[in-house]
């Protein structure tokens, strides 16, 4: 008897619950998103639960929004990503920490270093969501007055890639001798220095740090353009997706892994996890209900300025009564104004009705109780629409628990997801191979 596909499950938690209207709901804890103790208890209670991993998306600019918008959002505020999950390290032994890093606004070299240091802290657990930066703002903060064109940032973070990963081998595993008695404490023929010069970086290294203890951090990715999926198949470990139907995750799947096959890449080394935001119920009515409510603390303002940030335009001039005009390609995520336009196209919705959805949550929902949101998981998973989901929760902490205490023992019983984790390493628990050093074998 063939053992089951296993789920693989993240945790989105920055910001702590995506919804706009999360902080507002009845017991929500207002200030977890900069609330150190808050986050540990909800870390804690994921490993517990044997989540793969914990997942810190971030932003190098305010969300670029009016401030009449802004100042309703809890995601105005958070920890940089690199120190609190080095704290976090600290508090859990097993769950895999993975950050959000820019190739557009850092260096390969601080990225390298800093990613090799929280694997070390964290004993291999660590792992680097690879983004190119939408937010045209965040140039305005790194001395620049223009975001970098779209394929450009793509091909800066291709080269990118090679450089932080040509890095993180700078050394053998085995190059660190420590002999007391010869005063030998590494062996410099086990010392390699990169001097890279591509087009757009040059980086001498090597990296002073020991290899990681997964070899490389675990590689994640974002997106879903076609400079995105490419990418992705070239380089990508795990990627997180945000397709609105499962025929789109199935088409996205068959893609990127066909992509890889091609290559010469084992489809099996990457691990494709849409985000699908989950709400629990007694029945699916109350979940409804639930859903409902949260979508009705979203105010008007926030709802027309996360619809203007998703399309790259400004939607307030918009008739919001009528339907969306055309929309030209903007140099913002192109892979978010195309699910956008989809979802507006495809339910036929007016301006303040997608509005309305896109500051809530628009995108993948799981609504309902354990045994419809495991039915439905379950069919993702066993028709190749995905091999897990990256999971965003309602509000905090309970939308959290009641997954934790409902869902994930419907999904152990039926035998798709874990019970004890598989190893030590994030790699190891998501079945991924440790990379072989580049320079030595």
């Amino acid at each position: 008897m063939t053992t089951p596909r296993q789920l693989k499950l993240g945790a989105f938690m920055r910001p702590v619950s995506i919804h706009t209207g999360a902080w507002r709901y009845p017991n929500a804890w207002r200030d977890a998103n900069f609330n150190f103790g808050h986050l540990k208890r909800l870390i804690q209670t994921l490993e517990k639960a044997r989540f793969d991993a914990f997942f810190m998306a971030d932003h190098l600019a305010m969300l670029n929004m009016p401030i009449e918008a802004l100042k309703r959002s809890h995601t105005a505020t958070s920890f940089e990503p690199f120190t609190l999950l080095s704290a976090l390290s600290q508090a859990t032994e097993h769950i895999g920490l993975v950050a959000t890093a820019s190739t557009t606004f850092d260096e390969p070299f601080h990225i390298a270093r800093r990613f090799a240091s929280l694997d070390h802290l964290s004993n291999g657990r660590a792992g680097w969501n690879i983004v190119t930066t939408s937010n045209p703002d965040a140039a305005l903060n790194f001395g620049l007055e223009e975001h970098l064109d779209h394929d450009q940032r793509y091909a800066r973070a291709r080269e990118f890639y090679d450089v932080v990963t040509g890095l993180w081998d700078s050394w053998a595993d085995d190059a660190f001798v420590r002999d007391a008695d010869s005063g030998v404490y590494f062996d410099p023929e086990k010392l390699h220095t990169l001097n890279h010069k591509g087009q757009y970086l040059s980086v001498r290294g090597p990296l002073h740090i020991a290899r990681p203890p997964q070899g490389w951090p675990v590689i994640v990715q974002a997106g879903a353009s076609e400079p995105g999926r490419q990418l992705a198949a070239e380089t990508a470990e795990v990627i997180f997706v945000a397709p609105g139907t499962l025929d789109e995750g199935r088409e996205f799947y068959a893609d990127v892994k066909g992509r890889m096959a091609r290559i010469g890449r084992d489809p099996d080394h990457l691990k494709i996890l849409p985000g699908a935001f989950v709400v629990v119920g007694d029945t699916v009515e109350e979940a409804r209900r639930i859903r409902a409510h949260l979508d009705s603390l979203v105010h008007e303002q926030s709802a027309i300025a996360s619809l203007s940030v998703a399309l790259g335009v400004d939607a307030s001039r918009f008739d919001l009564d009528g339907f969306l005009p055309p929309i030209p390609p903007t140099n913002a995520s192109r892979s978010t104004q195309e699910r956008v336009l989809a979802l507006a196209d495809r339910e036929q919705l007016t301006v303040r009705q997608l509005a309305q959805r896109l500051g809530g949550y628009a995108g993948l929902s799981f609504v309902g109780t354990e045994q419809t949101i495991a039915d439905e998981m379950q069919t993702w998973l066993e028709t190749h629409g995905s091999d897990g989901f990256n999971i965003m929760f309602p509000w905090l902490p309970g939308g959290l628990d009641d997954f934790v205490a409902k869902v994930i023992p419907e999904l152990q019983a039926r035998g798709i997801f874990r019970k004890e984790y598989e190893g030590t390493t994030l790699r190891e628990n998501l079945g991924l191979p440790r990379p072989v050093n580049r320079f030595f074998g």
